[in-house]
């Protein structure tokens, strides 16, 4: 078994290497450049649309919002990649893991951008709104609908089933530490009894459709976001005399002039922008199964919205991750994984600091279980309408979920690693000849916006495009 995982590592690090890290860059700096750096310099349009309103949807209830759409999409990118993926980078990398991981953060938000968009004019309806994904504009986008059931079976085990099972995992080994710390001995019959308390809890929701995941998502990601960064705040303040130090650390490492962790420049770049793509997922083709679901007026709101959470990902939870890390005078090349981060904020906050990174660790875990969940429900939708498929599906989760907080998750995650590579690959060839139509919503979005409005799209506006099942010409969405 463990020259199994020894040879899947092998793999995933040339996979990802010399492949899905290059194609990604390459087009991601493509789309940077047509759409004039669209990540950037509308930021602030990324701010005034997430604030948009949902419409009714058939069944009599408010469709999902952009927010939710969002916090949906936040609730999987944000997860214990954000706490212990970081830490591994600055590990392995040395301080300049972390520049290149901002660099990865702000050059991939256009492939965020596109995608977003993409699934947003391409998306269907359903009774509580609207669903959608890669699978949706590879069906009718790119009329290749193989291309969309292989995506939609990957990313349906990728995320929908392995995913759940490593973050149930992480959520008992995660209160395990915290007991035995506190002195209970928790060998043996403790992960069964969590097990079945995150079950019950993660039926209860899922079983009540993406309205109340968007509205659990909404309530919880924003909190221990919000929460962890304090914490990271509170540490920055306390070594405040250190931070310039830090920071100047963080650049010189980052360009080889000073080489650590045995890797110097090439360690540093790998690391960082290996883990950041990790974590915040621009390009895999996941986040946009989130970004369908929101009720907007124009699909371009909804992109712009999307590539706000990379950025929240990336600059603002990973960064916090890597500054209590840095902080507290790490080892390189030893430790790594979420034990660097909770030795660190120990180092710096005390012993009581640890069971209250525990509970961040069980909310991030399981909002990504919710997060999971959804990517898979939507691409079951994709492959079949059969009500009893989806309810297998639902119960398929909750068995993993349980067996995920027995059992141990390295092989797993491993073969996840692999075919989240596949996902990546198959998406990033779908939307890079699509991208063109992303671009032409773009410019008519802005054009729009010169003029004082508030962009409503319909698709008599570019009666060129074919496969567009929403924005029908009488549509008047909710502003």
């Amino acid at each position: 078994m463990e020259a199994l995982n020894d040879a899947i590592v092998a793999l995933n690090d040339t996979f990802w290497l010399y492949l899905i890290i290059p194609v990604l860059a390459l087009l991601s700096v493509y789309f940077t450049i047509r759409s004039k750096a669209v990540q950037i310099r509308m930021i602030p349009e990324m701010v005034r649309a997430i604030t948009g309103s949902a419409e009714t949807a058939e069944d009599g209830g408010k469709a999902v919002s952009s927010f939710q759409a969002f916090a949906i999409s936040a609730a999987a990118r944000i997860g214990t990649g954000n706490i212990a993926g970081v830490a591994t980078a600055v590990a392995l990398g040395g301080p300049g893991a972390v520049f290149w991981m901002w660099v990865m953060g702000l050059v991939v938000g256009s492939a965020s951008f596109v995608e977003s968009t993409l699934a947003q004019l391409y998306k269907v309806r359903d009774r509580t709104g609207f669903r959608g994904g890669p699978a949706y504009y590879m069906l009718h986008g790119l009329r290749a609908r193989w291309m969309g059931v292989l995506f939609a079976v990957v990313i349906t085990v990728t995320f929908g089933l392995v995913f759940t099972a490593v973050q149930s995992n992480t959520i008992v080994d995660a209160i395990v530490t915290s007991a035995d710390t506190a002195g209970i001995n928790a060998d043996g019959w403790l992960p069964p009894v969590l097990g079945l308390a995150i079950v019950a809890l993660t039926a209860t929701i899922i079983f009540g459709g993406v309205r109340r995941i968007a509205h659990t998502a909404q309530l919880l990601v924003p909190f221990m976001a919000c929460l962890y960064m304090v914490l990271g705040l509170i540490i920055v303040v306390l070594n405040i005399s250190a931070v310039p130090g830090v920071i100047a650390e963080i650049f010189s490492h980052a360009f080889g002039f000073e080489a650590i962790a045995g890797g110097g420049l090439g360690a540093a770049i790998v690391q960082g922008v290996r883990r950041g793509m990790f974590s915040n997922e621009a390009g895999l083709g996941s986040a946009p199964n989130a970004g369908a679901t929101a009720s907007v007026s124009h699909p371009v709101k909804q992109g712009l919205v999307q590539t706000l959470g990379v950025y929240v990902d990336t600059l603002l939870v990973c960064s916090t991750t890597a500054f209590i890390v840095l902080l507290s005078n790490p080892t390189y090349g030893e430790d790594a994984g979420a034990s660097m981060t909770q030795n660190a904020m120990m180092a710096n906050l005390g012993g009581w600091s640890l069971h209250l990174l525990t509970l961040i660790i069980m909310l991030v875990a399981f909002t990504s279980v919710l997060g999971n969940y959804y990517y898979g429900e939507s691409n079951v939708g994709f492959l079949t309408q059969n009500r009893g498929v989806l309810t297998g599906y639902k119960w398929a989760v909750l068995v993993v979920t349980f067996l995920g907080a027995v059992g141990s998750s390295d092989l797993v995650w491993n073969l996840a690693d692999t075919t989240m590579g596949v996902m990546a690959v198959v998406n990033l060839l779908a939307i890079a000849p699509l991208s063109t139509i992303a671009f032409k919503l773009l410019r008519d979005y802005n054009a729009q916006r010169k003029q004082g409005l508030d962009p409503v799209f319909t698709r008599d506006r570019l009666p060129e495009l074919t496969g567009v099942e929403c924005w029908e010409p009488t549509q008047r969405a909710t502003r």
